[in-house]
């Protein structure tokens, strides 16, 4: 579509001293928009979006302007006073509308720097052997499927890594197990599970397992006594915490167990850094990201109303060609060089780069550590891109591993 004409039945809307800008957009229905594409395909209705521009406009259940460049990255994610994530699609799953992950500014920043240490590279040393152990229990020994393999062992490691192993399995599988479902199952409010779930972490808390990340927490004490208990705060972040880490590390565990079957070459201690980093490029967890913009602004020269819902999307940058040459070949070798700023967003980036970080790439390396060891080998399966709240492989995923 010509980038200076919009259809009749979407006329600029005016928020604040702003309208909408004039942007181009991919085919949609003169009344529904693309909430039909969105529904059933989203990321091919991405992908033809961005071959109109690197900004380009849905008329989704409200209009949004979506842009995938590093210098729209850059000002969406580095602003958050202007680009708030209260109102925006996080909010409508129960698991992540709530903690840290939906606190704006100004909060979130003396609540981000009370949390960052105890989810450090140097916080998560001690932790190391203990997912170790976990991992060399959970080793598969012959034919085994990845998508189920990786879904446990993660959740184990979860619950080592926050809780010491103090949360029973059972309780941990129905709050977690709907985050494979396909939308919008993992939207539905599960107020009973959720309930027994957040007083299994309470007691967490209460008795924490030393050198846990809750028992951090616990230690920490009441850092916001105005805005209510310090436990309730923890409870709640350490909810989303672990709701956040499960299916986005065991996606990419599978799709990372999945290519190291067919490159042996990968499997070398030394290579598995550039191999994680170009498996979290090729498949980023978090496909979509969103903010509201609480005021008039221009983000990468396009003018941006207050109230307008914005979309940055990793799966586009990271398989931008002018970004990336080949994007959908794994190179981990890509990596040796780096990658240019604010092109490469597996976690976000800016000051809500994704609190998590350390401890994904911890588990990560983790469980790889003994498939790298042994043989590994493709027998059949779907490694395709479908989305729900994350990116997940179509799977199933058949491997041998002896």
């Amino acid at each position: 579509m010509n980038a200076a004409v919009l259809p009749e039945s979407c006329p600029p809307e005016r928020h604040g001293r702003y309208s909408l800008p004039h942007l181009p957009e991919p085919p949609g229905l003169p009344v529904l928009g693309h909430l039909p594409p969105w529904t059933a395909s989203p990321l091919r209705l991405l992908e033809t979006g961005a071959r109109t521009g690197p900004v380009f406009r849905l008329r989704l259940w409200r209009p949004a302007l979506v842009g995938y460049r590093p210098e729209w990255n850059r000002a969406i994610l580095s602003d958050l006073a202007t680009f708030r994530s209260r109102g925006s699609l996080s909010g409508l799953s129960p698991y992540l509308a709530a903690g840290i992950v939906h606190t704006d500014a100004p909060q979130h920043g003396p609540r981000r720097r009370g949390l960052t240490p105890h989810f450090s590279t140097r916080a998560l040393a001690p932790l190391e052997d203990r997912l170790a152990a976990v991992a060399e229990a959970r080793q598969p020994h012959g034919d085994f499927e990845a998508l189920s393999w990786s879904a446990a062992l993660v959740q184990d490691m979860l619950n080592v890594a926050l809780f010491g192993g103090a949360l029973p399995d059972g309780l941990l599988s129905r709050f977690l197990r709907p985050l494979h479902r396909r939308l919008p199952v993992p939207m539905m409010p599960r107020p009973v599970v959720f309930h027994r779930l957040e007083a299994a972490i309470a007691a967490a808390l209460a008795a924490p397992v030393p050198g846990s990340i809750a028992a951090r927490l616990a230690a920490a004490g009441d850092t916001h006594p105005a805005d209510g208990p310090a436990e309730a705060e923890a409870v709640e972040n350490l909810r989303v915490a672990l709701a956040a880490g499960y299916d986005t590390t065991s996606h990419t565990l599978a799709w990372a167990v999945w290519h190291l079957a067919r490159h042996p070459q990968w499997r070398d201690p030394q290579a598995l850094p550039l191999f994680l980093d170009e498996i979290l490029r090729r498949y980023p967890a978090g496909w979509l990201g969103s903010r509201i913009a609480s005021q008039d602004s221009v983000a990468a020269g396009v003018p941006i109303p207050a109230g307008t819902l914005v979309l940055y999307s990793p799966y586009l940058t990271h398989t931008d060609p002018s970004l990336w040459e080949n994007p959908h070949l794994i190179r981990p070798e890509r990596f040796s060089a780096g990658h240019p700023a604010w092109s490469y967003l597996p976690f976000a980036a800016g000051p809500r780069t994704c609190l998590g970080t350390h401890l994904a790439m911890l588990i990560l390396r983790t469980a790889l550590n003994p498939l790298a060891r042994g043989d590994l080998a493709q027998v059949r399966g779907d490694p395709a891109v479908t989305v729900g709240i994350t990116l997940r492989p179509r799977g199933p995923l058949h491997l041998r591993a002896s």
